[in-house]
């Protein structure tokens, strides 16, 4: 027997979770709630009512599913917010609440592509030489703390929000931004800053990939941090997908937990 999702939580913060509230926005048959993790000081006004904060852990998050009487859990966070999935997944197994997960692909790299790819932050740093270099950082802000370690190195770093307090180094050219960036625009950037090396993380999808396809076109390196693991759950790529689901009334039942 079938569940309609009748009421929806979707954990958001990025392109895909605005797209998906954006379209279920209005509906009579489905009561949307965003749920935001409060890191962005001003994030983009949506049109589905938004709680910002987190809600205490696995536990916590499954205590909420419960009481709101929640249908169906859309972990809709970015690809590297694995402490976040990691919850939602446990949480839905906890509260019994379906759960799908939209994990937009990861990039690959093509012919051209200068790539390092590490593991962690710490790695980025350490890829970076001792060699002083002309970075542009585009890692955002929470992990950002850890290029302080690599002082040597002139710095443009973009976020969404101000940077100063935490990347404390004596070479900072600060950009505060927010994607779609396009190719040429930021090829023009690298190359008026005279960059000598990028530094990214693997976020997947077109809002941000114009800097790697300039990075290729120019011949600029590229540091790039893979993605932490995040426990299997049922997946979709993209909004559409995840609205495919809601809209089937099919939902499959928590999977069991597993690193992938």
């Amino acid at each position: 027997m079938t569940r309609r999702a009748e009421r929806i939580l979707i954990l958001g913060g990025t392109g895909e979770a605005s797209a998906l509230a954006r379209a279920l926005a209005g509906r009579a048959d489905l009561s949307v709630v965003l749920s935001l993790a409060g890191r962005t000081a001003a994030p983009k006004v949506e049109p589905v009512p938004t709680r910002v904060g987190g809600f205490g852990g696995a536990e916590g998050l499954a205590l909420y599913l419960n009481a709101e009487g929640i249908t169906g859990l859309v972990d809709a966070t970015h690809p590297f917010a694995a402490t976040i999935s990691g919850n939602a997944a446990r949480a839905s197994a906890r509260a019994g609440v379906p759960l799908l997960a939209i994990r937009r692909p990861a990039w690959s790299p093509v012919p051209g592509d200068l790539w390092t790819e590490v593991d962690t932050m710490g790695d980025a740093v350490v890829a970076l030489g001792q060699r002083a270099r002309r970075v542009f950082l585009t890692i955002g802000r929470q992990e950002a703390a850890a290029f302080s370690d690599a002082p040597q190195h002139a710095y443009l770093a973009r976020t969404v929000e101000p940077i100063r307090a935490v990347l404390r180094v004596p070479h900072l050219t600060t950009i505060e931004a927010r994607g779609p960036f396009d190719a040429a625009a930021e090829a023009a950037l690298m190359r008026e800053a005279g960059i000598d090396v990028l530094v990214s993380k693997n976020s997947g999808g077109g809002a941000t990939y114009g800097k790697i396809a300039a990075a290729r076109a120019l011949g600029i390196p590229v540091i790039m941090v893979r993605r932490p693991p995040k426990l299997d759950v049922p997946s979709v790529p993209d909004a559409a997908a995840a609205l495919r689901w809601l809209d089937a009334g099919d939902h499959a039942a928590p999977s069991t937990l597993r690193a992938v």
